[in-house]
This record gives structure tokens, C-alpha cells and sequence, in this order.
């Protein structure tokens, strides 16, 4: 499985539904980034996503986006292709 990391804060409800939905597809570890406790890690998660909003998740090398985009590829069946590492 490929890791996922994701840039989150402390009160994010779509940072928390981002995780369950992971979590229940068997990631057992993600690498959580919080730009809420460091002004330079929100910098370089907007120079590397061109987004303000968290959260962003990558899963491997690849820039997912933020939980909209997680939901909607389990939604058309990518999710598990993805996350196996085979996409």
C-alpha cells in the first residue's frame, strides 16, 4: 500500500471524514501534517497543491486533493485501485 499523507488542522470535520473513509478502506497509518502549528508547512502545502484549503492528501506521490475528491473517487470505484497501487 502505498503511504498517504495528508495536510490537515486540529477542527476540520472534512480532515476527520477524510481519515474515517481511509481508515475503513485499511490504511492503518497516514502522515498527518497539521499547517495549523506551522506557518511554513501551510506554505509549502500551497506551493505544492495551489490550494488553501485542507485537507490535502496524497496517496504515494500522487496529489489526490481534499476530501470532495477522495469521496468522489471511492464513488466511481478508484479508491481501492489507488490505494493498492496498482493506478
Amino acid at each position: 500500500m502505498p503511504s498517504v499523507r495528508m495536510y490537515s488542522t486540529a477542527m476540520c470535520p472534512f480532515c476527520s471524514a477524510a481519515e474515517r473513509l481511509l481508515k475503513s478502506k485499511g490504511v492503518s497509518e497516514i502522515e498527518k501534517i497539521r499547517v495549523d502549528l506551522d506557518a511554513s508547512r501551510l506554505q509549502e502545502m500551497i506551493a505544492i497543491t495551489r490550494r488553501r484549503t485542507v485537507p490535502q492528501i496524497f496517496i504515494g506521490d500522487r496529489h489526490v486533493g481534499g476530501f470532495d475528491d477522495l469521496a468522489a473517487l471511492e464513488h466511481a470505484g478508484q479508491l481501492d485501485e489507488l490505494l493498492s497501487g496498482t493506478a
